[in-house]
């Protein structure tokens, strides 16, 4: 019981567990959402496709499993925390899980930037639209739609008709970052949970909290924020190589002969951090309370180093 209110807590520390154990936690959380009795998803069904979510993702410094692990862990934690069990249907909530744990899924490692400047087949398969985030859209909608053997009843009957609904994903790509945190921002002042008319508002929701928790390991202790931040850089680093290799442009926030771990946080949690915080906590007043170790704090210890 001790374990299952601390993973409901965004002080929650992944490096203490294995691949193996967090799946357990992932099931866990999926079923302390009533996912399983409300969607009648049978637990094979269950572990059968968090396996398969977990192969998809790939050995690489960040965008692995763990990340995957700690996204879905704040998105259940900020589901906890603002009581969106009574604000929002349950199959919104079932697609915003379903969506984090799935919200980097094949993940190369290098970023759009990368697979449009080398024209790589995912730049050219897209069109150079968020060539990841459709990429990851379109692994989960193969695992969501592709059921084998027994659990093809619970497959069919719950996750699949969220193909159409997990593309909250898309809301990952940080080139959409102002203008989904301004969308959200200017809809703010007329939301309303107790409206069941408010799709948009409600959508619009979703998006921010996918967001929250995709870059909430600032948000989290030193101790787990930043061996998060080294594998961060040590991704950043190892792409700058391949560009200078490849005589392609260089990102300056990936270049290791120009970036310092303060250098590298400073600018991204006082300007897109620290204001998507804030815009969700004027929605949610008690995230100020239950979110003590604040973004800021991050900022001044590695201000100081």
């Amino acid at each position: 019981e001790e374990l299952r209110q601390y993973l409901k807590t965004p002080t929650f520390d992944n490096w203490q567990w294995e691949d193996a154990e967090i799946m357990v936690l992932l099931q866990v959380m999926f079923t302390d959402l009533d996912f399983i009795s409300s969607f009648n998803i049978e637990p094979e069904a269950l572990q059968h496709f968090l396996f398969e979510v977990y192969r998809r993702y790939n050995n690489i410094p960040f965008h692995n499993f763990q990340h995957c692990f700690c996204v879905t862990q704040m998105m259940y934690g900020l589901i906890w925390l603002t009581d969106l069990r009574n604000k929002l249907e349950n199959i919104d909530l079932l697609i915003m899980m379903t969506s984090a744990v799935c919200h980097d899924l094949d993940h190369t490692g290098y970023n759009n930037a990368y697979q449009i400047n080398a024209r790589t087949e995912l730049a050219l398969r897209y069109n150079d639209i968020s060539p990841l985030e459709n990429h990851h859209c379109a692994v989960a909608f193969q695992i969501l739609s592709s059921p084998s053997g027994a659990q093809c009843d619970s497959y069919c009957t719950s996750w699949f008709r969220l193909c159409s609904n997990c593309r909250c994903i898309l809301a990952t790509d940080m080139t959409r970052h102002n203008e989904i945190l301004n969308k959200f921002k200017s809809i703010l002042p007329a939301f309303d949970f107790t409206n069941k008319e408010h799709k948009d508002l409600v959508r619009a929701l979703m998006m921010i909290l996918i967001k929250v928790s995709d870059i909430s390991n600032e948000a989290r202790p030193m101790e787990v924020a930043e061996p998060w931040l080294d594998c961060l850089l040590q991704e950043f680093f190892n792409q700058s190589d391949v560009e200078k290799l490849e005589g392609l442009p260089v990102s300056p926030f990936m270049d290791r002969d120009k970036v310092t771990k303060p250098s590298s946080q400073i600018g991204f949690i006082r300007f897109v951090l620290l204001p998507l915080f804030m815009e969700l906590a004027n929605l949610f007043p008690c995230l100020e309370s239950n979110l003590p170790v604040l973004p800021s704090a991050a900022s001044i210890f590695l201000y100081q180093q």
